[in-house]
């Protein structure tokens, strides 16, 4: 967690999260610059000023878009919860445990 209003990418290289150099990792567009931090990543194609994105680079956009939504979907699932919308007032002890219960309860969800 991190304290004030940060953007997910500054958190991110603050954080020097080591990650594996064979995991790939697919992000959004705020991402841009992750390439030069780790190597096997990927984020959308971003249009230049004046110029419109070409038919394949849309095509390639919108195959990284399809590949994050499951992702995306939990992300708000965990919203709704406000478990990480919000600040977090409990025992930050309890902080795993409570994801946990909650990824359980999503996972149960989509069985049915």
């Amino acid at each position: 967690m991190d304290k004030g209003r940060n953007h997910d990418f500054k958190v991110f290289k603050s954080s020097k999260f080591k990650t594996l150099k064979f995991i790939k990792i697919v992000a959004d567009s705020g991402y841009q610059g992750l390439q030069k931090i780790h190597a096997n990543s990927v984020t959308p194609i971003k249009k230049k000023r004046k110029q419109k994105l070409t038919t394949e680079d849309k095509n390639y956009n919108r195959l990284l878009a399809q590949k994050r939504v499951a992702n995306e979907n939990v992300i708000g699932m965990l919203k709704r919860f406000k478990i990480i919308s919000d600040r977090y007032r409990n025992r930050h002890k309890r902080f795993g445990l409570r994801i946990n219960l909650i990824a359980g309860t999503y996972n149960l969800e989509l069985k049915y």
